[in-house]
């Protein structure tokens, strides 16, 4: 399937990346040829949206069941009658699987064109609407005997809608020449003049999306307090840290507050979970989050997680950060990341400098959350990334560090192995939980496919056909 372009990146870092996927440990055991073409379905596959969509239920509010019959009304009302099946998983419980239909490649396209950013076309691929903040250009159309610029966007106009990939379209133009990628049909909610209003601050739904390329259903105000958009591997890493009522946890690096909320309803909302993050807006969002979910067990802080250690015992009662060393009897380390493993993304701008720099970061956020853990503890170690230096180097790292930390077996472990090349044992690799794009075989799925497809076929696809995503677990180990 190449309806999209592999991703791209600058040249210093697909240099970077090549050399990760062809080092001596992968190729001695794959050999060069498949390590080869393991790196290039690699390349294509985060070009693409994952086969399926994963909505993790609100399990404090409603049972899945109860979910699964509203959802499956909703699709049916979106999708205008179209069958599409709504599976629970076997091994997580608590989410919701939706095939995705497409690329459909026989949609007509119309005149005029609406650009969006890269991120707006991101979230469209995955089901999204057009709205305003994402709207960069609206051309005219153009008279097919004169070739010359006639009418602007009206509402109610059909328009086809493009991504610009490369972040090269200047807003408000009316022609972009530049690498567009068409996302499909919808129908324009606004005037090309209430776009782009003279005060900027237009906002709401800007393109009806009708015909998709991808087409997913639409979560814009479905079920918000029952139903959050979550991709499978962020799913599974609440079930490993396991957390149990009435514990301390905490989750470092938090925002938007998926994790956070998850780790609360598996927790009954009973005990104390404290969500972090150093950016102001973000942590209102956890809140929001909470809120909307109705947990109460969630506390947000605006922390930078390098300082969430107390340098001295306090004598206040602040329950805030930072805190006294073994306060926590579990800790989610999702960390900052190069974001490699997300998808669908066409162009990755980072500079080689961004992509090395968050391996110290994550050293000092890992050190900080061993000093905060508990003897006899759990920390989970997690990146929606797909670099050694981010992950198993971490792991190879963290074990030499600290001595007090063990490698844990993982439940449930859905992906794959650790990736050879930061010199770990084999029985060490096996411990870890890789979520690798390339594993699947990247095709579309249509409607005549869909319906021959088993429910158990399509759970194999959404194990294997989703974001790149690494776990590692760690017990501390008690003092003798």
């Amino acid at each position: 399937m190449s309806f999209f372009p592999k991703i791209s990146f600058q040249c210093e870092v697909e240099e970077y990346l090549s050399k990760v996927f062809r080092n001596n440990e992968l190729i001695t055991a794959l050999g060069t040829k498949e390590a080869e073409s393991k790196y290039q379905s690699l390349l294509s596959h985060l070009s693409h949206p994952p086969a399926i969509t994963t909505v993790r239920v609100n399990t404090n509010l409603a049972s899945v069941k109860h979910v699964k019959k509203l959802l499956l009304e909703e699709i049916q009302k979106q999708f205008k009658g179209i069958r599409v099946p709504v599976i629970e998983h076997p091994q997580l419980q608590d989410i919701l699987l939706i095939p995705v239909i497409g690329p459909r490649q026989d949609l007509k396209k119309h005149e005029p064109e609406v650009i969006v950013g890269a991120q707006c076309g991101y979230a469209v691929l995955r089901g999204a609407h057009v709205y305003v903040p994402g709207i960069i250009s609206t051309s005219k159309c153009k008279s097919s005997l004169h070739l010359k610029l006639l009418n602007v966007v009206k509402a109610g106009d059909l328009v086809s809608v493009y991504s610009d990939i490369e972040g090269k379209c200047k807003r408000g133009a009316k022609e972009f020449e530049g690498v567009k990628v068409f996302l499909g049909n919808g129908i324009s909610e606004l005037s090309r003049s209430d776009i782009f209003s003279l005060n900027g601050r237009t906002i709401g739904l800007g393109v009806r999306m009708t015909e998709p390329v991808y087409l997913s259903p639409s979560f814009d105000g479905v079920l918000p307090s029952h139903v959050f958009l979550q991709n499978l591997p962020s799913v599974v890493v609440s079930h490993v840290l396991n957390p149990q009522p009435g514990e301390r946890i905490l989750d470092m690096c938090a925002a938007p507050g998926g994790k956070t909320t998850h780790i609360a309803t598996l927790m009954c909302d009973q005990g104390e979970v404290i969500a972090m993050d150093k950016i102001a807006n973000k942590v209102k969002r956890i809140k929001q989050n909470a809120e909307l979910l109705q947990l109460n067990c969630i506390k947000a802080f605006c922390y930078d997680g390098t300082k969430a250690l107390s340098a001295e015992k306090r004598e206040d009662k602040q329950e805030g950060p930072p805190f006294l060393p073994e306060s926590f009897d579990r800790i989610l380390l999702d960390a900052p990341c190069s974001g490699m493993g997300q998808r669908p993304n066409m162009a990755y701008s980072s500079t080689l400098k961004e992509v090395t720099s968050y391996q110290p970061l994550q050293r000092k956020l890992f050190t900080v959350a061993v000093r905060l853990l508990k003897p006899g503890g759990v920390l989970v170690y997690s990146t929606c990334t797909i670099t050694l230096s981010e992950n198993e180097e971490q792991v190879a790292w963290a074990l030499e560090t600290f001595p007090c930390l063990q490698l844990q077996p993982q439940e449930p472990h859905i992906g794959g192995e650790g990736m050879r090349g930061a010199g770990l044992e084999l029985h060490q690799l096996k411990l870890l939980q890789r979520f690798d794009p390339s594993a699947g075989t990247l095709q579309g799925t249509d409607m005549e496919s869909l319906q021959d497809c088993r429910e158990e076929d399509l759970v194999s696809l959404a194990n294997k056909d989703c974001i790149g995503f690494f776990i590692a677990k760690f017990m501390k180990l008690k003092s003798k």
